[in-house]
């Protein structure tokens, strides 16, 4: 890993807390809580991370998140994933997490959340790395089930900042859950949506007029659609891009053939994101280079995606501009150097 990326100042706005369960933790929590997985060390969990597909990625994804149990286990996993921040250069990160996968198999909420929300707030003594906190729905559940959640995710609101719309995106439209986040919105959340990577631009379209997101996540079969993309470069919609996770997913083929360049050059506020790191190859920092090296990116293009990262982030514009101006700073060092 070189320097300059690893020390890049930069946001992170696409990231599954439970999808950077590391290996070496997935088993070390089993054995802590007494809990059988169907592999027989390390390696042999690692050897599974070959998927097909979404879906193929979700059954090992929900057999790994079974090892969390107690608020000290998301409270570790948490503070492992802030510690790759802190090394990575992410001064910023807003995390989501996903209750209906750990309270229907009979974790409270307030387990998940106190675990989870107490590392943010160490984070920002002890790292210097900023945080916020969504609440994403299962979008393969029901939208009584997500309505259910929003209920339970109430009394929480003051340290949840937006809830989303996650996983399983084929035959589960964002148009499904339109009650819910009107209910969101309505109760003070800002809202994202998982849209247009396995499904069609059309989903794109539903996240941004129904359900009113303030972020698309993903987003990169945009281009299947001339207006939708002209309307994204309009509006200036951020997509929180996960090139190494598209690439494992398939896709793309192979990183050449990722358009998150294309999309740059097209006007578009793309910024970079690992999203399920410990299954897909990646944090942020190996995803930026990733991308550097096999699209040709330049530094232009790398500063603008730092800075899209931090624009695109939920906070408040004075935070937003305080970060910036250390990307500026970090930036003339490096050309004095």
């Amino acid at each position: 890993m070189r320097s300059p990326l690893l020390t890049l100042p930069k946001a992170e706005l696409h990231i599954h807390i439970e999808g950077s369960l590391e290996p070496e933790m997935m088993v070390a929590l089993a054995q802590r809580n007494g809990i059988t997985l169907p592999y027989e060390s390390v390696e042999a969990v690692r050897a599974a991370y070959q998927f097909e597909n979404l879906q193929s990625f979700l059954n090992l994804y929900y057999a790994g998140a079974q090892v969390l149990q107690s608020e000290q286990d998301f409270y570790d996993l948490t503070w492992a994933y802030l510690q790759k921040c802190a090394a990575q250069g992410v001064r910023h990160t807003e995390i989501f997490f996903d209750p209906q996968t750990h309270c229907d198999r009979g974790i409270p909420f307030e387990v998940v959340h106190s675990g989870i929300t107490q590392a943010l707030l160490d984070a920002r003594v002890q790292l210097g790395v900023s945080s916020a906190l969504i609440l994403c729905f299962l979008r393969h559940l029901s939208a009584e089930a997500a309505m259910a959640t929003l209920e339970q995710a109430l009394p929480y609101r003051g340290s949840i900042i937006a809830v989303g719309l996650d996983f399983s995106e084929l035959g589960h439209p964002p148009s499904k859950f339109q009650a819910v986040f009107d209910r969101a919105r309505a109760e003070g959340f800002l809202t994202v949506a998982h849209a247009g990577e396995e499904g069609p631009p059309e989903y794109i379209w539903e996240a941004i007029h129904l359900l009113k997101v303030s972020r698309i996540d993903h987003g990169v079969r945009c281009v299947e659609d001339p207006a939708l993309v002209n309307y994204l470069a309009e509006h200036q919609i951020p997509l929180t891009v996960c090139p190494l996770s598209n690439i494992k997913l398939c896709v793309f083929d192979e990183m050449a053939q990722h358009n998150l360049k294309q999309l740059l050059d097209l006007g578009l506020c793309v910024t970079v994101n690992s999203d399920d790191p410990a299954y897909f190859g990646g944090y942020l920092a190996e995803n930026f280079e990733a991308a550097e090296l096999a699209l040709g990116l330049t530094s232009e293009h790398l500063i603008q995606l730092a800075k899209n990262s931090f624009k695109a982030s939920f906070l408040p514009p004075a935070e937003q501009q305080s970060y910036l101006q250390e990307l500026s700073v970090h930036l003339a060092n490096i050309e004095s150097i």
